[in-house]
Protein backbone atom coordinates (compact mmCIF):
# COMPACT_ATOMS: atom_id res chain seq x y z
CA UNK A 1 0.00 0.00 0.00
CA UNK A 2 2.84 2.38 0.72
CA UNK A 3 4.19 1.71 -2.74
CA UNK A 4 0.90 2.71 -4.28
CA UNK A 5 0.83 5.91 -2.24
CA UNK A 6 4.41 6.65 -3.27
CA UNK A 7 3.65 6.07 -6.94
CA UNK A 8 0.57 8.28 -6.78
CA UNK A 9 2.57 11.00 -5.04
CA UNK A 10 5.20 10.83 -7.78
CA UNK A 11 2.52 11.15 -10.43
CA UNK A 12 0.96 14.09 -8.60
CA UNK A 13 4.31 15.88 -8.46
CA UNK A 14 5.43 14.97 -11.98
CA UNK A 15 1.98 15.34 -13.56
CA UNK A 16 1.94 19.13 -13.84
CA UNK A 17 5.53 19.16 -15.11
CA UNK A 18 4.57 16.72 -17.86
CA UNK A 19 1.31 18.45 -18.73
CA UNK A 20 0.94 19.59 -22.28
CA UNK A 21 2.39 23.05 -22.72
CA UNK A 22 0.73 25.34 -25.19
CA UNK A 23 2.66 25.57 -28.44
CA UNK A 24 5.09 28.42 -28.53
CA UNK A 25 5.00 30.85 -31.39
CA UNK A 26 8.26 31.05 -33.29
CA UNK A 27 9.98 34.40 -33.01
CA UNK A 28 9.40 36.74 -35.89
CA UNK A 29 11.99 37.08 -38.60
CA UNK A 30 12.96 33.39 -38.82
CA UNK A 31 13.58 31.82 -42.15
CA UNK A 32 11.34 28.99 -43.33
CA UNK A 33 14.06 26.46 -42.49
CA UNK A 34 14.39 27.83 -38.93
CA UNK A 35 10.61 27.83 -38.45
CA UNK A 36 10.51 24.15 -39.46
CA UNK A 37 13.38 23.37 -37.08
CA UNK A 38 11.54 25.21 -34.32
CA UNK A 39 8.38 23.24 -35.01
CA UNK A 40 10.34 19.94 -35.17
CA UNK A 41 11.93 20.71 -31.79
CA UNK A 42 8.49 21.33 -30.29
CA UNK A 43 7.33 17.98 -31.65
CA UNK A 44 10.39 16.24 -30.19
CA UNK A 45 9.74 17.81 -26.79
CA UNK A 46 6.09 16.75 -26.86
CA UNK A 47 7.05 13.21 -27.89
CA UNK A 48 9.51 13.07 -24.98
CA UNK A 49 6.77 14.21 -22.61
CA UNK A 50 4.39 11.56 -23.93
CA UNK A 51 7.07 8.86 -23.64
CA UNK A 52 7.77 9.88 -20.04
CA UNK A 53 4.07 9.75 -19.21
CA UNK A 54 3.79 6.34 -20.84
CA UNK A 55 6.79 5.05 -18.88
CA UNK A 56 5.34 6.33 -15.62
CA UNK A 57 1.99 4.73 -16.34
CA UNK A 58 3.69 1.46 -17.22
CA UNK A 59 5.70 1.57 -13.98
CA UNK A 60 2.56 2.25 -11.97
CA UNK A 61 0.75 -0.59 -13.74
CA UNK A 62 3.57 -3.00 -12.96
CA UNK A 63 3.66 -1.88 -9.34
CA UNK A 64 -0.09 -2.30 -8.92
CA UNK A 65 0.07 -5.73 -10.56
CA UNK A 66 2.82 -6.81 -8.16
CA UNK A 67 0.94 -5.44 -5.16
CA UNK A 68 -2.17 -7.31 -6.26
CA UNK A 69 -0.20 -10.52 -6.64
CA UNK A 70 1.32 -10.11 -3.19
CA UNK A 71 -2.10 -9.45 -1.67
CA UNK A 72 -3.49 -12.56 -3.38
CA UNK A 73 -0.62 -14.67 -2.04
CA UNK A 74 -1.12 -13.24 1.46
CA UNK A 75 -4.80 -14.18 1.36
CA UNK A 76 -4.03 -17.68 0.13
CA UNK A 77 -1.46 -18.21 2.89
CA UNK A 78 -3.89 -17.00 5.55
CA UNK A 79 -6.60 -19.46 4.50
CA UNK A 80 -6.95 -22.59 6.56
CA UNK A 81 -6.44 -25.86 4.80
CA UNK A 82 -9.61 -27.75 3.91
CA UNK A 83 -9.92 -30.55 6.49
CA UNK A 84 -11.71 -32.76 3.96
CA UNK A 85 -9.25 -32.21 1.13
CA UNK A 86 -7.07 -35.19 2.01
CA UNK A 87 -7.64 -38.47 3.78
CA UNK A 88 -6.71 -38.39 7.46
CA UNK A 89 -3.98 -40.77 8.50
CA UNK A 90 -5.10 -44.18 9.72
CA UNK A 91 -5.56 -44.40 13.48
CA UNK A 92 -5.12 -48.15 13.63
CA UNK A 93 -3.39 -50.73 11.52
CA UNK A 94 -5.50 -52.96 9.22
CA UNK A 95 -5.13 -55.89 11.64
CA UNK A 96 -6.39 -53.78 14.54
CA UNK A 97 -9.30 -52.56 12.40
CA UNK A 98 -10.28 -56.14 11.53
CA UNK A 99 -10.10 -57.20 15.19
CA UNK A 100 -12.26 -54.21 16.19
CA UNK A 101 -14.86 -55.07 13.52
CA UNK A 102 -15.00 -58.69 14.67
CA UNK A 103 -15.38 -57.62 18.29
CA UNK A 104 -18.22 -55.25 17.32
CA UNK A 105 -19.92 -58.03 15.38
CA UNK A 106 -19.70 -60.32 18.43
CA UNK A 107 -21.14 -57.58 20.70
CA UNK A 108 -24.07 -57.05 18.32
CA UNK A 109 -24.73 -60.80 18.17
CA UNK A 110 -24.73 -61.06 21.99
CA UNK A 111 -26.96 -57.99 22.31
CA UNK A 112 -29.38 -59.47 19.77
CA UNK A 113 -29.53 -62.76 21.66
CA UNK A 114 -30.14 -60.94 24.96
CA UNK A 115 -32.90 -58.87 23.38
CA UNK A 116 -34.37 -62.07 21.98
CA UNK A 117 -34.57 -63.53 25.49
CA UNK A 118 -36.38 -60.42 26.72
CA UNK A 119 -38.76 -60.56 23.75
CA UNK A 120 -39.46 -64.22 24.47
CA UNK A 121 -40.25 -63.44 28.10
CA UNK A 122 -42.55 -60.54 27.10
CA UNK A 123 -44.34 -62.72 24.51
CA UNK A 124 -45.00 -65.58 26.97
CA UNK A 125 -48.53 -66.71 27.70
CA UNK A 126 -50.07 -65.33 30.80
CA UNK A 127 -50.79 -67.90 33.51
Amino acid sequence: MTRIALALALLAVAGPALAQTPPRVPPAGLSAFDRHQFQAEQHRQRMDQLRNQSDQRQALTNQLRLDGELARQRVERSRQADPYASNPPAIRSPEEERAAREAATERRRRAASDVGQIDDWLDRRPN
